[in-house]
């Protein structure tokens, strides 16, 4: 199997097109030294076609797991149709976080000179566990304050790059890291700070199903993490948290 290749083994064009479409790209992953974990993007490293090739092959795996579990899929017909759903709810949707290339965003700069906190939230968002694939549900809310020199982008732009981030299998805590970066990356704002609290099904549907369990935290960045009375003001003005 490729993924045992350490470093991988050199292919030609020929040899690497007769690959299924998940080995192919593992293949280029591995090549240009980039790791491929399950919160990581890898929009740059999937070539066109190809997932739908992906999306075919995690079907006909899904059938395996179905069949694994002792359905029978042939007549039964509520799961006659199980694995090419979930094969396209992971690959197109809930995980498109991965496939996708970052959502285009136009960043304006700050032209009057904008320094004043500013606060966007909350943003509904939807992840799933990396431990168990569970849905996360939640909300974000995310504090800028912006300097002369720091780009502005649209409110609804917000959104997307949340959705876009969190459009993975991940974890909660490394979730809002991986925002703030992005966000901060963009804007260069003297301050930033993002609190997302979220409902993890891996505790309602299964474990200890505690069904009223929520999870807070937050990334304070710059003058947020610097200056006390404004993580106060910006904690304070989260409108509908909890």
């Amino acid at each position: 199997m490729l993924t045992q290749l350490s470093p991988p083994i050199l292919a030609t064009e020929d040899v690497t097109a007769r690959m299924p479409a998940s080995d192919r790209i593992r293949y280029r992953l591995i090549a240009a030294g980039r790791r491929y974990h399950a919160n990581d993007n890898i929009a740059d490293f999937v070539h066109d076609g190809e997932l739908a090739e992906l999306q075919d092959e995690v079907q006909a795996r899904l059938q395996e797991v179905l069949q694994a579990l002792v359905i029978d899929t042939d007549n039964d017909h509520n799961t006659q149709g199980t694995a090419r759903r979930v094969a396209k709810m992971f690959v197109r949707e809930v995980f498109g976080g991965r496939y996708e290339a970052a959502p285009a965003v136009t960043a304006f700069p700050n032209v009057s000179q904008l320094n004043e906190l500013m606060i966007v939230g909350p943003l509904k968002v939807r992840s799933a566990c990396s431990h168990h694939l569970c849905p996360i549900l939640g909300q974000v809310w995310i504090g800028v304050l912006p300097n002369a020199q720091s780009d502005l982008i649209g409110l609804s732009k917000y959104a997307r790059l949340a959705e876009w981030v969190l459009g993975r299998p991940q974890i909660q805590e490394e979730a809002v890291v991986m925002l703030a970066d992005e966000l901060e990356r963009r804007m260069r704002p003297d301050g930033l700070a993002v609190v997302m609290q979220a409902s993890h099904f891996c505790m309602h549907w299964r474990g200890v199903r505690d069904d009223g369990a929520l999870m807070r935290n937050s990334v304070m960045r710059g003058a947020f993490l610097q200056d006390a009375s404004l993580r106060r003001e910006f904690l304070s003005l989260l409108g509908g948290r909890g």
